[in-house]
């Protein structure tokens, strides 16, 4: 698989369950997004220590690695060789769930095909095990939100984020217009994946939840990410302006 072709894979996923999202025509539907943010857990074959090789052969560097205690996750920023979308994968650790959320999703994930848990598009097949039922899906979520979102979602991408400089207007602008659309956007630093740096002006928007069967055949409706907006605060011609979106207190050393 070559970069372009897993970065176009990603995006066809995430629309595919982000319609909403893939409607828009505020901006020109070629504009590339600033970051794509992937969302996995510490384990394999999807941890990050397993996926990271991966997307090093497909071009991407890693740039700067973030702990986020509070978030229960790890988070390595990646370059691309190009001016295309960074990556950021950020990787659920399992050992801050309880022992019951984490034993019910080391389960599903142990349950995944084994012709699913190989090949280079691990994060663009969608969800790899079996459905979960309604009651393991709540109590994943009131575990940790992120805990359900992967037992349904799988290890993917879970919104995708824009600069406002590269669509060419003012994030205000365009909040006001995805607010038209009836995307109402949250400017609280800790609502999306992550937290988010002071340095930007940040929206996050969560998409319009879908309605899902679960394995026991019934049907509820569910959030399943979203689509952000950044704009710089200061100009700063040195560095992309996602170089700048995760806390600076949070880094740590690449090992």
């Amino acid at each position: 698989m070559q970069r372009e072709e897993f970065l176009q894979q990603l995006w066809l996923d995430y629309i595919h369950q982000h319609t909403d999202v893939g409607a828009l025509r505020l901006w020109p539907t070629d504009t590339p997004a600033e970051y794509l943010a992937l969302l996995t857990l510490n384990q394999s074959p999807f941890a990050a220590a397993d996926l990271l090789p991966t997307l090093g052969h497909l071009g991407f560097r890693p740039s700067q690695r973030y702990a986020m205690a509070d978030r229960g996750l790890l988070v390595t920023l990646m370059a691309p060789p190009d001016d295309g979308p960074w990556l950021i994968l950020a990787e659920l650790q399992m050992g801050t769930l309880s022992r019951e959320p984490r034993a019910r999703l080391t389960e599903l994930v142990a349950n995944t095909h084994p012709q699913d848990a190989r090949g280079q598009n691990l994060l663009t097949r969608g969800r790899p095990w079996a459905m979960p039922d309604w009651a393991s899906y709540r109590m994943l979520c009131d575990a940790h939100p992120l805990a359900g979102w992967l037992s349904v979602m799988g290890p993917s991408m879970h919104h995708a984020g824009f600069d406002c400089e590269r669509i060419g207007s003012g994030i205000d602008s365009l909040d006001e217009a995805l607010e038209q659309t009836g995307l109402k956007g949250s400017e609280e630093r800790q609502y999306g994946l992550f937290p988010v740096s002071p340095m930007l002006d940040y929206r996050f928007y969560p998409t319009c939840s879908r309605r899902i069967a679960f394995a026991d055949g019934d049907e509820h409706r569910i959030p399943q990410g979203g689509l952000a907006l950044l704009q710089k605060r200061l100009s700063n011609d040195h560095e992309r302006t996602v170089e700048l979106l995760l806390p600076h207190h949070t880094r740590c050393e690449i090992t």
